[in-house]
């Protein structure tokens, strides 16, 4: 698979995201449900903890895409909810570490929502990755 990012503008890179990326060559997708700091029975963890969640958040993510046998690096977009936007950022360093991990910044989309489907819940990541 054959990743080319599209920046028209070089701000999106120092926020650790493409604008866009042309993807060919891809044999396989999946497309991930929004994941969030869930245990295994789907109990929310870290009530309160936006660090905590999106660390969880993050872990779901990575095993969902394990069970598909592929890894963050084959992610190739994100879609970030949050019912705190400004607090959702200021612990926005754990996607990039690790996303920086696997040299990846897929295009994202990061949206303020009212609340989620699970009460108590503050962060939700989805995903499209290819192989």
């Amino acid at each position: 698979m054959q990743r080319t990012a599209i920046n028209p503008w070089d701000w999106s890179l120092r926020l650790g995201y493409n604008q866009a990326e042309v993807i060919e060559g891809a044999a396989r997708q999946v497309v991930c449900a929004g994941q969030t700091a869930v245990d295994a029975d789907g109990k929310p963890q870290h009530l309160g903890d936006m660090r905590g969640q999106i660390g969880l958040a993050l872990e779901n993510l990575a095993a969902v895409l394990e069970s598909a046998g592929m890894g963050l690096s084959n992610v190739t977009k994100l879609g970030i909810y949050t019912t705190d936007v400004d607090e959702a950022l200021k612990n926005f360093d754990l996607l990039g570490t690790r996303l920086g991990a696997v040299q990846n910044a897929p295009p994202m989309t990061l949206v303020g929502v009212t609340r989620l489907a699970i009460p108590g819940l503050l962060f939700e990541i989805e995903a499209t990755a290819c192989a």
